[in-house]
């Protein structure tokens, strides 16, 4: 096809659209074909459509706008419901509200927002929670005229009387740093630009400690010290290895600052003095293949999480003054049963979150009197965490839950007694009442015969053995990410018009310790695209539901677990949504220019050698798909995405038009202004969670 008859057919289809709506437009844009050779191990993939991957390109942005046209004449008819839906997960939410807020010094810090308003406002009190507010930065005043605008919480400085804070405007996650005195109330006259968005003060008030991202791979890989004042910023620390990202944070007790070289499977800590930034930072212990650890200041001692002999991590003791491997004393061994996920220590206790049989619970050591303890909670399927806890001297743990059915908590917990004093639930408004849903956790046989976790939710009423349920699945399972059962008030559309909503915990996560990781990376990446598709037969043997009920959702990495069964097993569902879809997996891996690829080969495999080149072949959605029939599918992207880059979704949709032999519908929506997270404010970002729930609902004839 030449470029004029390329520009013809997109001509063509504006018009078909803009005309007479989708019935008009019954053929979707064709994307022209490029044949494009790539050669490896002796193996030829011709690539019709590597062409995409110039965003300079006029005729990228034409095809993508086209896709976005036709989607939007093919979903035009669920215009009401989409609003409905909007206006319905909106009206559940409380708009002016604010966290519970936390102690830090003097101050009480929390965050608020406005009834009308999407962002936040960044606030303190002194001296008491009750006291008169004092407002740090009102983001919403900052996001005027911009399209996107994504605000962390402001780096405060020690003294309390100044707060750096990251802008990012872009959606490609490049922050720019300012500075704002918190007595005059006026911006200072410094500016940090492209920045990671990771920053922590010094103890002097005057050096904030930043990292700063490579602008083409997008490796965080420079630590760099910015003097107030000064125009030319020091460099902290170069991490060279391509495999590693470094990142800093400030100790408990303030007096270091971390600097964190990471890999998948490695780790490197490098102590800061919090009180001489100037000087050079010491490495805590040299990386080594294999050992990962984490470590926390403890004053006299070091407390460091490891997997040194210990797969699910143990907790060792490192003396200051000799913080090498050699040093360390175990405190608390290895478990198999267990996995321990993070640590964290005050003065008088040491706190682990530990993970047991997909369920977390905190572990909590008495430092001074020795002894240990639990806290749990007693819902079948929940999730729990640390909250803010930023003062070293406390007795009081800050925690947040929340399960399938319980909106999300926050506890403050009397550390020596175990104690629990809920400060705030989620306020749920349109008369929620958790009592109308049921959650369970059933356990499935996998393929292999592993015992694989499932987390369900529905409406009381519902009948489990009706092959008519339609079913939401969803799930993640790479990284180590846990597939935790989160509480959505979004997701009570679905549940209040029949839906069952199901949470399987697959290979790939660490929900059943750092095996259920091991099982599902690498060469045994297929364990988490079967342990989903053996999930879904499961709930169809059961009677729950059937094939023509059931819709798929998974973004990023879960992008990829979508595209991958909708090859796999596409008898098996009526519907597939792929958010930010990892799907391109082989030639992505292949391309060291391409952002975050050389240090994800500890979780994807080497391509560059064969063996897991053919493996990656095997699966990768991209590459795999075929003359067949598919599900509907919906395939959602942003254009300036740093994460998965918008060429991947939109290859993998052009080919499936072009191979797929159903009349199914196909539809790719690219944001042309944000990226991996979508839409920054709090109300924008539910309209594309309202088209997404009108695709499905729709093909189930759902239609109020």
């Amino acid at each position: 096809m030449t470029d004029h008859e390329f520009s013809a057919v997109f001509a063509f289809a504006f018009i078909a659209l803009g005309l007479s709506g989708f019935a008009r437009a019954a053929e979707p844009p064709k994307a022209k074909k490029i044949p494009h050779s790539l050669e490896n191990h002796g193996q030829v993939r011709v690539d019709d459509y590597y062409w995409m991957k110039d965003r300079k390109n006029p005729d990228v942005t034409a095809y993508l706008k086209a896709e976005n046209a036709y989607a939007a004449a093919a979903m035009k008819h669920t215009g009401k419901l989409q609003e409905k839906l909007f206006k319905e997960m909106k009206g559940r939410i409380k708009e002016d509200d604010s966290t519970v807020p936390f102690k830090y010094g003097e101050y009480y810090y929390y965050k608020t927002y406005k009834t009308g308003l999407e962002y936040p406002v960044y606030a303190r009190k002194k001296g008491s929670a009750d006291a008169a507010e004092e407002v740090l930065l009102d983001v919403n005043e900052v996001a005027k005229g911009k399209s996107f605008c994504q605000v962390k919480f402001p780096a405060i400085r020690p003294d309390h009387k100044m707060i750096a804070y990251a802008v990012d405007t872009g959606g490609r996650r490049f922050y720019d740093v300012y500075f704002k005195d918190l007595g005059t109330g006026k911006l200072y006259g410094d500016k940090i630009s492209n920045t990671s968005g990771n920053m922590v003060w010094a103890n002097d008030n005057r050096t904030l400690i930043y990292v700063k991202q490579n602008p083409e791979t997008l490796r965080w890989e420079r630590v760099l010290a910015h003097e107030l004042g000064r125009v030319k910023n020091a460099e902290v620390y170069f991490e060279a290895d391509g495999a590693f990202e470094v990142g800093v944070s400030r100790s408990n007790t303030g007096k270091y600052i971390f600097l964190r070289s990471g890999s998948t499977l490695s780790t490197e800590y490098r102590l800061l003095d919090a009180g001489r930034p100037s000087e050079a930072p010491v490495v805590f212990q040299a990386r080594q293949p294999g050992l990962e650890y984490d470590i926390e200041d403890g004053g006299d001692r070091f407390y460091v999480l490891n997997n040194g002999d210990a797969r699910n991590f143990k907790v060792s003791v490192s003396p200051s003054s000799a913080t090498s491997r050699s040093s360390w004393s175990d405190l608390v061994p290895h478990r198999e049963d267990t996995l321990v996920e993070y640590l964290d220590v005050f003065e008088n206790w040491l706190v682990l979150k530990e993970r047991s049989k997909a369920q977390g619970s905190f572990h909590i050591f008495n430092r001074s009197a020795g002894g240990d303890s639990r806290i749990s909670f007693d819902e079948p399927a929940y999730m729990t965490d640390l909250g803010d806890n930023y003062e070293y001297r406390t007795d009081t743990l800050r925690v947040s839950y929340e399960s399938l059915t319980t909106p999300e908590s926050v506890y403050d917990i009397d550390i020596s007694s175990g104690v629990k004093r809920l400060m705030k639930r989620q306020e749920v408004l349109g008369g929620f009442d958790p009592e109308d849903y049921q959650a369970e956790r059933l356990w499935f046989s996998a393929r292999d015969g592993e015992q694989v976790p499932l987390s369900i939710v529905y409406k009381k009423g519902v009948k489990l053995d009706s092959r008519a349920n339609p079913v939401h699945i969803y799930s993640y399972g790479s990284y180590g990410y846990s597939s935790d059962p989160y509480f959505s008030s979004i997701r009570l559309s679905l549940l209040d018009r029949g839906f069952i909503c199901a949470i399987p915990h697959i290979r790939g996560g660490s929900e059943m310790g750092r095996r259920w990781y091991e099982e599902g990376r690498q060469l045994k990446k297929k364990n988490t695209f079967y342990d989903f598709i053996d999930a879904t037969r499961y709930l169809i043997e059961r009677g729950y539901t059937s094939p023509a009920h059931i819709y798929a959702e998974g973004g990023s990495a879960g992008g990829l677990l979508m595209g991958a069964v909708s090859n796999m097993a596409p008898e098996l569902y009526r519907g597939i949504l792929a958010g930010v879809p990892f799907v391109d997996v082989l030639t992505t891996m292949l391309d060291p220019d391409i952002p975050l690829t050389t240090g994800e080969y500890d979780e994807w495999g080497n391509p560059n050698v064969k063996e897991y080149y053919d493996y990656m072949l095997s699966y990768s959605p991209y590459d795999n798909v075929e003359r067949k029939a598919y599900p509907n599918i919906l395939i959602t992207t942003g254009l300036n995405d740093s994460q998965v880059q918008y060429w991947e979704p939109a290859k993998w949709a052009a080919k499936l038009r072009a191979m797929k032999t159903d009349k199914n519908l196909l539809l790719l929506k690219t944001d042309m202004d944000t990226g991996h997270g979508g839409k920054s404010g709090r109300f924008e970002t539910l309209k594309l969670t309202a088209y997404e729930y009108a695709f499905m609902l729709d093909r189930e004839g759902i239609k109020k």
